[in-house]
């Protein structure tokens, strides 16, 4: 049963990792099929190289600044395979690619990373991927835990000591309760204020334009922004009724006050609705990305008073229409079809689809086990498999237990990834090659090197081929071979020639 909420694996092709979403609806469409609005989490082979790097430098600051025990390098690669990297990106899937689910949390100063490795199905983010800029940028939810963000204190004064600090620096007085006017009279004058606000409004242009009916105006005027300058107004002439009611009117006219509700027009409302259905109330994103001629403040400001408007009342009971139509939860049976990739029934003789692609007793490529399940993993042409637990472990996690070179092939999907050998140049690392005769790297280009062998190799390489097979034990790193019965075997070429 899968909720809204859920943190679940979605399978879009048989041989890929699973995409890690989070729903946010579901939906029933009109032939009956129930469709998902999730939002995207990435893994590190989503992303570039440049980013990476990037995320491996937060890494590095987050283990410093935690104190993280010493954890080995096959747990440094594990950890990678448990980061995704959240974004504000929806995308509408059928839910009956829903393959699961797992667990996905905000990594905080006082978690343990070597604790996620010991948990199935467990991941963190901690930082936000926004894939049309291509930018990686920290959450803004992130805990604020440690003596840093603490609060200083100062020292209590000594009896009789007096305060050095300057008052003006830091606080400002903006009301006196102990003033010669009485509640009544506080009460008249802010009567009059909401008066000279309605009347300000009625001689200026813009105003009259955003408020046609006196109603409107009066109900304007007679919001917080007047109220909070006449109470200054009051402060600021010692709280003279005679000189604050001159305040209020000068000698150029009624003196207007307007809060962000009035110097929004509808167009910029309408923008920020637009924005709020989106990122909800990330106000940074929505001043960036739709008002970014606003201040961080104004779009805040406007925020509080948008929700006493009858427009956030009538959107609130939309949404709670539409969220009754909506399901709250959905059925999805356990998927039991076989693999494509997969390449060995239990019982049956190894091969891909039935031919003969591998041959019999060699390893999986992410560790030396055997296993009576394989599946074709990588690019069609180097002929990899993995077993069935390495297989359910780069399905989940997006990469192989252990760091190997061909791994970038099989993410790439290509024979020739940069920093990553080809599988012609892996197996022209012939087993028999000796430190006395090492091979001469010679640079062709970024992605590519030419592996120069001894006459020695060579021979070796003609004469075993049948009996030792180099070129699949060169594949297969974890297998074991008989170096002697090589070695004697050069011996007798070169004694027979």
């Amino acid at each position: 049963m899968y909720r809204v909420g859920d943190y679940v694996y979605f399978e879009n092709s048989s041989s890929n990792p699973y995409l890690i979403r989070r729903i946010e609806e579901l939906n029933k469409t009109a032939n009956g099929n129930v469709e998902a609005k999730v939002v995207c989490l990435f893994r590190r082979r989503d992303i570039s190289g440049n980013l990476n790097t990037l995320a491996d430098s937060n890494a590095r600051d987050f283990e410093e600044e935690s104190k993280q025990p010493t954890v080995s390098e096959q747990q440094k690669h594990q950890l990678k395979h448990r980061e995704l990297f959240l974004s504000r990106q929806f995308e509408s899937l059928p839910a009956t690619h829903i393959r699961g689910k797992c667990n996905v949390t905000l990594l905080n100063e006082t978690d343990v990373l070597a604790g996620y490795l010991e948990k199935e199905e467990c991941f963190f983010y901690s930082l936000v991927f926004d894939p049309v800029q291509k930018t990686l940028l920290a959450d803004q939810g992130e805990i604020r835990v440690g003596s840093k963000y603490q609060a200083e204190i100062p020292d209590k004064l000594a009896e009789g000591e007096e305060d050095t600090r300057i008052q003006e620096k830091l606080e400002v007085k903006v009301w006196h309760p102990d003033n010669q006017l009485k509640d009544p009279q506080i009460d008249q004058f802010l009567v009059v204020a909401r008066a000279v606000g309605t009347f300000a409004r009625a001689l200026d242009c813009s105003s009259s334009i955003r408020q046609p009916s006196l109603h409107m105006s009066a109900a304007a005027a007679s919001r917080d922004i007047t109220l909070f300058h006449a109470m200054d107004t009051l402060q600021k002439n010692d709280y003279d009724l005679a000189k604050a009611m001159s305040t209020l009117v000068p000698q150029g006219g009624p003196v207007l006050c307007r809060d962000e509700m009035e110097e929004w027009s509808a167009s910029e409302a309408m923008l920020f609705e637009e924005a709020l259905e989106k990122y909800g109330k990330d106000f940074n994103d929505i001043r960036q990305d739709f008002l970014p001629w606003k201040s961080l403040a104004s779009v805040v400001q406007f925020y509080y008073m948008w929700k006493t408007t009858d427009r956030y009342i009538q959107q609130k009971r939309l949404k709670a229409a539409e969220a009754d139509s909506k399901l709250k939860q959905v059925y999805i049976p356990t998927y039991t079809k076989p693999n494509p990739n997969q390449i060995m029934a239990p019982g049956n003789k190894p091969g891909m689809n039935g031919a003969a692609g591998f041959q019999k007793g060699l390893s999986c490529e992410s560790c030396p086990a055997q296993s009576a399940q394989w599946y074709a993993w990588g690019p069609p042409n180097m002929q990899c498999r993995l077993c069935a637990s390495c297989w359910i472990y780069w399905k989940k996690y997006g990469g192989l237990k252990t760091p190997t070179q061909l791994e970038g092939a099989a993410r790439s999907g290509s024979s020739t990834p940069r920093g990553h050998m080809t599988r012609q140049e892996v197996q022209g690392l012939s087993p028999f090659t000796t430190s006395g005769g090492r091979a001469k790297l010679l640079a062709k280009n970024r992605q590519t090197f030419i592996l120069q062998t001894t006459k020695l190799t060579r021979i070796a390489r003609r004469v075993c081929t049948d009996i030792l097979q180099p070129r699949s034990a060169a594949r297969r790193p974890y297998a074991s071979i008989n170096n002697a019965l090589g070695v004697m075997l050069v011996k007798c070429a070169l004694n027979s020639k």
